[in-house]
């Protein structure tokens, strides 16, 4: 599915895999790539509140860097690695080697980093150039990319409206052409939230896919699963696919996305469930449009030759309590000073608090708690190839809408606005959200796509068929 407006001969319009096709040949430098989208960057983010940080000066260095290797490698017959001279940037909360992390916090002191985060290291490696630090909520908390530090990430479709988070201003870079694509992380639809909300495609990758996701380990130290997992957003499920190959290290999810075709060109079976863990604890209500963008995906699918069908599927209510304990738990562990709390947000404040005031027993039942839900959400959703929701269960909303003085009410929202991304975190499964309408004020609507351990490939195919249809 494509933007009505969708179109143009200009770099910003051409796919990841077309720019990197340019890139690599010599037909365009990286220089001039840099140059174009820190140009577009230096134009937009004014308003859309992409960036926290530009770091066009480190970037153009790369870029020099990147000619000089490419010019040498053509010569010799030698291969450029996959993401040559590919301008990328960082969420807020990744390490950039000279460049500080804010994690999207007034409390948090400012100094350049030592080195990069694993992942940025490995796609620095691929050949990506990095062109800045992108907006976050605090701490990558929240659905809406809004802090004390930085103007807020707007929705290029409507600068009115929220980009989502956490992965906001990666997100609407994206979609307003400052960045051809970019890597994002997930602990409770970080990736997939803003993705849908911007018109994106957004893969979670399953918890272990990306190799480094597991730095620390599988599980926390209480026994419960590890939520944070990293992904693309991208404009197209191929340029999906290439980053997934970097990030990953392999090969193949770029290519199962340009096939639009599922392994050994199966027909699969897909459920589709309007159902939230978050139903009886708070008052979801789906929007008319989130029902209209489910309706679109179920009809392309089948078109695409799938079979579909109403997925009976239930959630333990103990969900929403025992995922807000474990959600918000390393914010007791934080090295921040009590006298950096008048400067944290409400929210940040208010559940860092609880945290510390939990004891580890606590803690711990909750996480048992979490990896039986787990268990129990896999076997259901296993019944299927694939289980389709609505992407959110509200269109993108208003800077602002949620409420920064009320923690509970924020946090509540958040769950009324975006229901069904977290307990795909929980089960560590991958899962997919891909635009599948318009409103008729513009905006994009689409649905989420969960599937078994190691079916991202698949995955990226469905999304495939659903936009090129």
């Amino acid at each position: 599915m494509t933007h009505p407006d969708a179109g143009g001969n200009e770099l910003h319009d051409l796919t990841a895999v077309e720019l990197g096709q340019l890139l690599t040949s010599g037909e365009l430098s990286a220089r001039e790539a840099a140059e174009h989208f820190l140009s577009r960057i230096e134009e937009a983010n004014p308003r859309l509140g992409s960036f926290i940080t530009i770091t066009a000066e480190q970037a153009l260095d790369a870029a020099d860097a990147a000619d000089t290797e490419g010019t040498w490698a053509r010569t010799q017959g030698r291969a450029l690695p996959p993401l040559h001279g590919m301008p990328l940037a960082y969420k807020d909360l990744w390490d950039v080697k000279g460049v500080a992390t804010t994690f999207g916090s007034a409390a948090v002191p400012s100094s350049p980093a030592a080195q990069d985060s694993p992942l940025v290291a490995r796609l620095r490696a691929d050949g990506a150039l990095s062109l800045g630090k992108t907006q976050i909520p605090e701490f990558g908390l929240n659905c809406y990319s809004e802090n004390h530090i930085a103007a807020p990430a707007r929705n290029p479709l409507d600068p009115s409206l929220s980009a989502g988070g956490s992965s906001g201003g990666s997100a609407a870079a994206v979609a307003a052409g400052l960045l051809p694509v970019a890597p994002g992380n997930d602990g409770g639809g970080s990736v997939r939230i803003p993705a849908s909300a911007c018109g994106l495609i957004g893969l979670k990758p399953g918890f272990g896919t990306v190799p480094s996701d597991l730095v620390n380990g599988r599980v926390d130290r209480f026994g419960a699963p590890r939520f944070v997992v990293s992904g693309p957003l991208a404009r197209t499920a191929e340029d999906a696919g290439l980053l997934m190959d970097s990030l990953t290290g392999s090969i193949g999810y770029r290519e199962a996305a340009r096939r639009a075709e599922p392994a050994h060109g199966r027909r699969l079976r897909i459920g589709v469930t309007r159902t939230s863990p978050f139903d009886r604890r708070y008052e979801v209500a789906l929007d008319p449009e989130s029902d209209i963008a489910v309706q679109a995906g179920i009809a392309r699918l089948e078109a695409a030759g799938h079979r579909v069908e109403e997925a009976d599927i239930r959630y333990d209510n103990r969900f929403p309590e025992a995922f807000q304990a474990i959600w918000t738990a390393g914010l007791a562990e934080s090295d921040l000073p009590e006298a950096a709390a008048p400067v944290l947000t409400e929210l940040t404040r208010t559940f860092r608090a609880r945290a510390i005031g939990r004891s580890d027993a606590q803690k711990e039942a909750a996480a048992a708690i979490l990896v039986r839900i787990a268990e129990d959400c896999r076997a259901q959703w296993g019944r299927y190839d694939a289980v389709l929701t609505p992407a959110m269960a509200l269109t993108p909303r208003p800077i602002g809408w949620f409420t920064a003085h009320d923690a509970d009410l924020d946090y509540e929202l958040q769950c009324r606005y975006t229901p069904y991304t977290s307990i795909v975190n929980v089960s560590g499964v991958p899962a997919l959200t891909v635009p599948t309408s318009w409103t008729a004020s513009g905006l994009s609507m689409g649905v989420q796509l969960i599937s078994a351990h190691g079916s991202e490939a698949d995955l990226l195919a469905l999304g495939a068929q659903i936009m090129n249809s």
